[in-house]
């Protein structure tokens, strides 16, 4: 039996199934993605040796914005970003991080992925870093792998 004959022997017309199941794909394609990170040195490029870590979420919305934290322990980080960039590889920055008390970071209001750059996210190639002092290029990493 198929969808149309479910719906028929429920009572429901053709049309109302066809705007039930097209409201469920909808509802399903634009829901937000949270992506849940732990960041060390070891996926740094190249990799650090540092007993600093990080963990938190990024929210990817379906208008493209951004949103998430990140904390760290360990160190004292003096910028964050997310760059695009595949595993093993640096990228440029496509948003830089507010730091939200002692050892938080925050995407800025209104930060928001391009097309290309979902694109990038959607094939795990979107990263979260911290620098410090002591490393200027990166201390602690996490791939966005949605």
């Amino acid at each position: 039996m198929n969808i149309s004959n479910a719906f028929a022997r429920l009572g429901f017309s053709g049309i109302v199934a066809a705007v039930i199941i097209s409201l469920a794909a909808f509802s399903t394609a634009v829901s937000a993605e949270t992506v849940k990170v732990v960041l060390s040195g070891d996926m740094e490029v190249p990799p650090v040796k540092t007993t600093a870590s990080g963990s938190g979420t990024i929210t990817i919305n379906p208008d493209m914005s951004v949103s998430g934290t990140i904390a760290t322990t360990g160190m004292n980080g003096t910028m964050a970003h997310i760059h695009q960039g595949a595993v093993g590889k640096n990228g440029p920055v496509i948003i830089p991080l507010q730091k939200n008390g002692e050892y938080g970071w925050t995407p800025p209001p209104g930060a928001k992925l391009t097309a290309e750059q979902y694109q990038a996210f959607k094939a795990g190639d979107l990263y979260v870093n911290v620098h410090s002092a002591a490393h200027p290029g990166g201390e602690i990493r996490a791939q966005l792998m949605p």
